[in-house]
């Protein structure tokens, strides 16, 4: 499974990557105006440094809403760099989208999956990311891993290529199971990730080792 770090903060990407097991970034509108970038020029300025720190897939969304636009944005974020995908919503624009890129040869992650029949219909138009949002279902009651495992099963029966990329993750819980169900990839903060390496047993296990090891002189 890739491990994608959902964010547009420099600092974590870095962390991240010198960790050693990063496979790419995903960004939205709301993730660059946290960090108070605002503007197109400053925008792909900053997906650049971003495609120099990682040598991955990096979502970068459009945003515009209508075909034409979505074309023409698109476009301009996947020349800044070779590893950019361009991000687009489930929408009908953004399916007519999709199309365009994969005859174009042009990565895509289709964002705002809540249902299997999105992401079917996001499929058959050749992205080559999905993106289902578990936390935004979990936080409405619904199962969000379930969605997880039937798009799993539709990709699965007809052999479709588009990754399953889970978003909106909120816990370590959330990347185990989507590890155990199968998703291809997750894109999470950094806390998530980083929440995989504790445990009680392996802090009593270190301090046993270390307080041993003094004793030996």
């Amino acid at each position: 499974m890739k491990f994608f770090i959902d964010t547009a903060n420099l600092e974590q990407i870095k962390e991240a990557q010198d960790l050693g097991i990063l496979d790419g970034v995903t960004t939205n509108p709301s993730l660059m105006a946290k960090e108070g970038i605002s503007g197109a020029e400053a925008i792909k300025q900053h997906y650049k440094t971003i495609c120099e720190i990682v040598d991955g897939d990096i979502s970068a969304e459009v945003l515009s809403t209508t075909y034409e636009e979505m074309i023409k944005e698109g476009e301009e974020l996947a020349a800044i760099h070779p590893n950019i995908v361009v991000k687009i919503p489930m929408i009908k624009d953004g399916v007519k989208a999709l199309k365009y890129f994969s005859d174009k040869g042009i990565k895509t992650n289709c964002t705002l999956i809540f249902s299997a029949g999105q992401a079917l219909l996001a499929a058959k138009a050749g992205a080559t990311y999905v993106s289902p949002f578990l936390g935004r279902l979990d936080d409405i009651s619904t199962d969000g891993l379930n969605l997880i495992e039937e798009i799993r099963t539709i990709y699965n029966n007809y052999m479709y290529d588009t990754e399953i990329l889970a978003a909106s993750i909120r816990s370590p819980m959330h990347i185990i199971n989507c590890a155990k169900i199968g998703a291809d990839v997750i894109t999470s903060p950094l806390s998530s990730i980083l929440s995989l390496l504790k445990h009680p047993l392996t802090d009593l296990g270190l301090a046993q080792f270390v307080a041993d090891a003094k004793k030996l002189g």
